[in-house]
């Protein structure tokens, strides 16, 4: 999946992983290497995020519930994260968290109050057929 401000008419996140059940939003990205810059995990059900045992910094989009036709609020945005220090108990009305490479949220121009969409992802066009 993909990761478009609606707000904004920009890509947040070109390639999302859905981090879905206990285990991976525990893990989150605690001791993975970075992620490559159009990167991003999706953490349902999250309100709050820990830096322990990262080796990186990051960016992270709270988003709301989705409404009905599917964007979702952006509720607060934490940028710059350090690994080990930063942590983020409680986000009033977060449905969620996207966790992205630090410098995502102002490279898309990412604001509390913007509308997010999920979208899915482009496939490469089929290269032509040799004549």
């Amino acid at each position: 999946m993909r990761l478009w401000n609606a707000t904004r008419d920009t890509l947040v996140a070109g390639r999302v992983i859905p981090g879905t059940g206990f285990w991976a939003r525990f893990r989150g990205l605690m001791g993975s290497d970075p992620l490559d810059a159009d990167e991003g995990l999706w953490l349902p059900d999250t309100n709050g995020i820990h830096m322990f045992f990262m080796r990186f910094a990051i960016d992270c989009l709270f988003l709301g519930a989705a409404d009905a036709d599917g964007s979702r609020p952006v509720v607060a945005i934490r940028e710059t994260l350090p690994p080990w220090r930063g942590i983020v108990w409680y986000v009033r009305g977060a449905k969620g968290v996207v966790e992205l490479p630090a410098g995502s949220l102002g490279r898309s121009a990412t604001k509390v109050g913007d509308r997010v969409r999920w979208q899915e992802a482009e496939t490469p066009a089929e290269a032509p057929a040799a004549a």
